[in-house]
């Protein structure tokens, strides 16, 4: 079974994909990502590599005869894509030069490109889950790409949220605005460069949930030029460098790139690409779970006061880059 069903509640699609259930438990020995195992060519730095067990798919099932004139389905239309980010199975985002993860940013541009090309296509989600904290059960290097028939949830609020600032503040950007209020208070900023500011939110969800926002508005990521685009590279390194050293060890989190949505009305020029991480730590031992609060009624608990959490993530860049400023 693979299919959409529509959440009359919440507005939102949902994904019915009963064939993941069937996915096979790799052996220790083994990995599919790996040159040699005849699924991927013998010498690669990153490749695209098309998901075996996907959600979506360009050539859907008809969806099972489960609906009727209240319930409703939809074929579960779209792509599914793996990213390896190295043919070393052990290696992590640090242990990659800098030129090899502007040839992830590359791979990821080209892949939203033709992703955007289809146009039943509404929303290309790139992200990336690290970690046995998060259910990860493939540690060789890999993030994903989503290529959504619509637009999820979430992206859907943050696309009005911009456009209803927008149209009640003169055309400005709701991104540009709180980053011109992060700065201005300073306290909650990780560090800049030029075209990137990594910040904790003042209004963060987790205790170590990041941002990454381009300091040029864009709202996409194949909008950076070559030049952002290597230090968009640069950026997400010393930020997994920087949570990697925070409690030393390898630090798990989701990344997820929010970019406009495409092919559809609310792919407006109000939004602005970011990336957002949650990582399900509160502490160098402790989770932070999503309990009945945040699971049933969206209502999040952040357990840390943000200012202090970003003294910590300040402690810890200076002591992945060696820098004392």
């Amino acid at each position: 079974m693979a299919e959409l069903r529509w959440h009359p509640l919440t507005q939102d699609w949902v994904m019915i994909a009963s064939h993941r259930q069937n996915r096979p438990q790799m052996p220790k020995d083994w990995c599919p990502f790996c040159p040699g195992s005849g699924k991927v060519p013998e010498h690669f730095d990153v490749y695209k590599y098309d998901n075996d067990f996907p959600a979506l798919s360009q050539d859907p099932p008809t969806p099972d005869d489960v609906a009727d004139d209240f319930f409703r389905t939809a074929p579960s239309y779209g792509k599914c894509e793996v990213i390896l980010y190295s043919s070393k199975h052990t290696a992590t985002l640090p242990d990659l030069s800098d030129e090899h993860v502007a040839k992830l940013v590359d791979l990821w541009c080209e892949r939203f490109e033709a992703m955007r090309s289809d146009p039943k296509i509404k929303y290309c989600f790139i992200f990336e889950n690290r970690g046995e904290a998060v259910g990860v059960t493939m540690p060789h290097p890999h993030g994903q790409i989503y290529g959504y028939p619509f637009v999820p949830k979430k992206l859907r609020l943050e696309t009005a949220s911009a456009a209803e600032y927008a149209a009640e503040h003169d055309g400005k950007c709701l991104f540009c605005e709180m980053m011109e209020h992060e700065r201005a208070d300073g306290r909650r900023i990780i560090f800049q460069n030029e075209h990137f500011t990594v910040f904790l939110p003042f209004f963060t969800e987790y205790p170590y949930g990041v941002y990454i926002i381009s300091n040029r508005h864009c709202k996409y990521l194949t909008d950076f030029t070559k030049e952002e685009r290597l230090s968009l590279a640069v950026t997400l390194k010393q930020t997994v460098t920087m949570l990697d050293s925070l409690f030393d060890y390898t630090f798990p989190y989701m990344m997820c790139m929010h970019n406009a949505p495409i092919n559809c009305e609310e792919a407006n020029g109000d939004f602005h690409f970011h990336i957002e991480f949650f990582p399900p730590m509160r502490s160098a031992a402790k989770m932070k779970y999503n309990a009945s609060s945040e699971t049933g009624a969206w209502a999040h608990c952040n357990p840390t006061c943000p200012e202090t959490a970003a003294e910590e993530l300040r402690a810890a860049y200076r002591r992945a880059t060696g820098r004392t400023e």
